[in-house]
């Protein structure tokens, strides 16, 4: 792919790559906090994100991991035509593919619900068991990912004026996930609080990459 403009600034195609994907970020907690108040009206301190797939307006949720899917793709396109070539880029960008390709994946595994009284994320059908497997690939390879392309941002040009706040984002999401880790062993009941945590990370991190993009179209 071409990179930027001869100006040295990003292409109106990766401008407005950029803007879609700010935008999906938006979307997706949009959605996310909207179907809260739906039924079954699932907790978001102890019941994950997945569940959200499940019931009357599961559907919904299913459409929202697509939008999630997408967004990392928009993601991938801004990197990809941003600062120089390296292996960092690369594989990061791999990993980064591959975890938007697993948000993808959870349509078509649905999580197994708890009981009532029940918590963590204990699957009873290989189907559940499948969907686990896809969230657990998700988000690990959404970190690496994140965590190679911070080092490869302090040589990207223009976006490297945004590695503080994606850093901050990646930190983030690496405490989201050890207490995410910690919570399915030890505390369960706020097991949800805990994958918020993680993907609130993760989505800002998103949002400043594309926002650096389309912030230095504008230089």
């Amino acid at each position: 792919m071409a990179a930027p403009t001869v100006s040295g600034r990003p292409s109106p195609f990766t401008r407005d790559v950029a803007v879609l994907g700010m935008a999906l970020v938006v979307l997706y907690i949009a959605v996310d906090v909207v179907l809260q108040s739906l039924p079954p009206h699932y907790s978001v301190i102890s019941d994950a994100e997945s569940n959200l797939a499940v019931g009357e307006f599961g559907w919904v949720m299913n459409l929202n991991f697509v939008s999630r899917a997408v967004m990392t793709f928009c993601v991938l396109v801004v990197v990809s035509r941003s600062g120089a070539a390296s292996a960092l880029r690369v594989v990061g960008c791999v990993l980064l593919g591959i975890a938007g390709a697993c948000s993808a994946a959870l349509v078509f595994f649905p999580t197994d619900v708890n009981g009532p009284g029940e918590f963590g994320i204990v699957p009873t059908t290989t189907t559940g068991a499948v969907h686990v497997a896809f969230a657990t690939t998700g988000f690990l390879c959404a970190l690496a990912g994140m965590l190679l392309l911070a080092i490869w941002m302090r040589d990207a040009g223009r976006l490297a004026r945004v590695r503080r706040a994606a850093t901050g984002f990646l930190a983030l999401a690496s405490v989201g996930l050890v207490l995410l880790a910690a919570s399915i062993a030890w505390a369960p009941s706020v097991l949800g609080l805990t994958e918020r945590v993680c993907l609130a990370g993760i989505l800002g991190w998103a949002f400043v990459v594309c926002w650096g993009a389309r912030r230095a179209s504008d230089r």
